[in-house]
């Protein structure tokens, strides 16, 4: 362990392997809310804006930022990849990886219909990257892609009508699909798929430790067949901001200059990478907790008659629901009313009509919060 990253552990930690939380949210007079919305909400803990106050900085577009070096060389050795580069958000550093590893024109990927970066980077890859997108359905259950279908899906240029596919992407855990993590053997037959067919895999990793907990695997082994992965900290994690790409040098080298074109890096931008170089220190272990909570919580609306996707399985730290049938409450009055009523903040507005709400368990959610949720919801949409 680096000096600098001992100055970013909490007293209570001794290691990655062992990290466990005592970071209390700071949300100064706010109202007693429970937001279960997301796992981005989270507010910086005293222990995190603390390590604010000591950073180290330096001019990072210039590469003289110590501490955002760190975190990229952390980052990368934790996914044994050879390099990291940081960034402000995980939909730029998607769009830069698709960029970096797709040269010349008329270049393809190959994505989930339901992914992040098809539904919610706002056709970045395509009217900036000038990138064609080529969609494949996830499976309901897994999140995978049948791998016949990815091949088929490939395309060269030996006909001029095609554009040629240069990128499969994956999503680790699958946000729209519930969480679901991907394995490594999965990710692994897809990282041969792609190298028999001259591809690269790129992985939006913004939950991959949300992966590697629940499947009690590294996320160097999940990563293993990618050759790219884009890694959250604001996701689950509690920093306020960024991402760290990480892929072979030569990517990286790309992903600089694409990142350049896309609005370019910061410059004493080792005040927010510090927090995220603690969040990877001291708060992955503690997302078995989230995980914990979110069982616990399908577990117990699927017995009241909810319903749930998977019949109410949950790997990791969300899941969809849907009001009972017999239920009177519709869909508009039911955030509204568990806001109003017992200071709860569920998301909405999800699948076909908007018929369906998403939880997600994080960092800033207790047992007392859950069972607020839980009470509330069941109150509201009993028959």
């Amino acid at each position: 362990m680096t000096q600098l990253q001992r100055r970013y552990l909490s007293s209570s930690s001794s290691g990655v392997q062992v990290q466990k939380s005592t970071d209390t949210p700071i949300i100064g007079n706010l109202p007693p809310i429970v937001d279960f919305r997301s796992d981005t909400v989270t507010a910086p803990t005293k222990e995190m804006l603390d390590c604010v106050q000591h950073a180290i900085t330096g001019d990072d577009v210039m590469g003289e930022d110590p501490t955002v070096l760190e975190l990229e060389s952390f980052a990368a050795a934790l996914f044994e990849k050879e390099q990291g580069l940081y960034f402000p958000t995980g939909t730029m550093a998607n769009l830069v990886a698709v960029m970096s590893h797709s040269h010349g024109t008329a270049s393809e990927i190959i994505v989930g219909t339901n992914s992040h970066l098809c539904l919610y980077e706002g056709g970045g890859v395509s009217t900036l990257g000038g990138i064609h997108s080529r969609q494949i359905q996830e499976n309901v259950d897994t999140a995978e892609f049948n791998l016949d279908e990815v091949q088929d899906y490939i395309r060269d240029t030996s006909d001029d009508h095609y554009p040629e596919t240069k990128v499969i992407c994956l999503e680790n855990t699958h946000n729209m699909m519930g969480g679901i993590p991907l394995s490594s053997d999965y990710v692994n037959q897809v990282g041969a798929l792609a190298r028999r067919n001259k591809l690269k895999v790129h992985i939006d990793g913004a939950r991959i430790f949300h992966a590697s907990i629940a499947q009690k695997t590294s996320v160097a082994e999940l990563s293993k067949g990618a050759d790219s992965v884009s890694i959250c900290l604001s996701k689950g994690l509690g920093a306020p901001l960024g991402t760290v790409l990480v892929g072979d040098a030569e990517f990286i080298r790309l992903a600089k200059r694409a990142r350049k074109r896309c609005g370019g890096g910061m410059r004493q931008s080792g005040v927010v990478a510090c927090m995220g170089l603690h969040a990877l220190l001291n708060n992955v272990n503690r997302l078995e907790e989230d995980h914990r909570r979110a069982k616990h919580m399908a577990e117990q609306l699927f017995d009241k008659g909810f319903i749930l996707p998977r019949n109410g399985k949950v790997e990791t730290n969300m899941f969809f629901f849907g009001i009972p049938k017999e239920s009177n409450v519709t869909k508009e009055d039911l955030t509204k009313r568990m806001w109003s009523e017992y200071g709860v903040m569920v998301g909405g507005g999800y699948s076909k009509g908007g018929e369906m709400f998403r939880l997600v368990t994080h960092m800033n959610i207790d047992d007392e919060g859950m069972n607020r949720c839980l009470r509330g919801l069941v109150t509201i949409c009993k028959p």
